[in-house]
């Protein structure tokens, strides 16, 4: 078995990397932090004692998804597991300045993953069988501003993985879209203590919750993976409040 996780050097990534690997899975882990991403992967090794092959790559870029599949096929490590994890946050309104972050935001998390769904999706229905999974987000259901264009990207990713689960069905290839709320890592740059009030007390969730839940959710094929009771409330909370009070809460925060 092998599999690939995109963003594998961090975060969610390492944790599936480390759960897959104690599955016995060979791993390949992709990330466009090099020195991170070679110390995750000697760890991996010492720790699970299954082959890591490491790939230094910007999952942005037009033909990263052509890029990383011919680099796993002339290592031989085509994968019959796929984890789409990779991801980039910020939180601001949108200027002009920030074309440059949102294009590659756009790449990372719709051309890249589209592609990539494509081009592995079908080295799966050859070999008969696979899985795949999206990481979405609970911002799929919760277009705000700040995160313009973060919740729209991650509701690209929760239709697109809805659909392509019918597709893909009659191949043996299972995908599952993940829709996580608020979870413990480094993507959102929130500051320590903060992260440890709200894993605390439940509003934050560990990436090893997740991934369990999440690889769970593969085994059993399910199409859709919305963990935690924040993924019940918030967004129905939020769906209800009045245009008026939203922009003045958004004039408040952008202070």
């Amino acid at each position: 078995m092998t599999a690939l996780v995109t963003g594998g050097s961090s975060g969610m990534g390492l944790e599936y990397a480390r759960q897959l690997a104690a599955r016995g899975c060979e791993l390949v882990i992709v990330s466009n932090r090099q020195d991170e991403l070679q110390a995750a992967a000697e760890r991996l090794r010492a720790d699970y004692g299954v082959s890591v092959t490491p790939h230094f790559q910007d999952l942005s870029a037009a033909d990263a998804a052509d890029e990383l599949l011919a680099f796993c096929k002339e290592q031989g490590k085509v994968p019959d597991t796929v984890v789409i994890n990779a991801g980039m946050f910020f939180f601001k309104e949108l200027t002009a300045e920030d074309a440059g972050r949102v294009s590659a935001m756009i790449g990372l998390h719709v051309a890249t993953p589209t592609r990539m769904c494509l081009l592995f999706g079908e080295e799966m229905k050859k070999a008969g069988g696979g899985h795949i999974i999206i990481m979405s987000s609970m911002a799929a259901d919760i277009p705000a501003p700040g995160i313009t264009v973060y919740s729209a990207t991650k509701a690209y990713l929760k239709s697109f993985g809805k659909s392509l689960y019918y597709e893909m069905k009659p191949y043996g290839v299972s995908v599952t879209t993940v829709m996580p709320a608020a979870i413990a890592t480094p993507l959102y740059r929130l500051k320590e203590n903060l992260m440890s009030l709200g894993v605390k007390v439940g509003l934050i969730r560990t990436p090893k919750w997740l991934v369990r839940r999440a690889l769970r959710g593969m085994d059993k094929g399910r199409k859709r993976v919305k963990p935690g009771f924040m993924n019940v409330y918030l967004p129905a909370l939020i769906s209800i409040l009045p245009d008026g009070l939203i922009s003045r809460l958004w004039k408040k925060w952008k202070r």
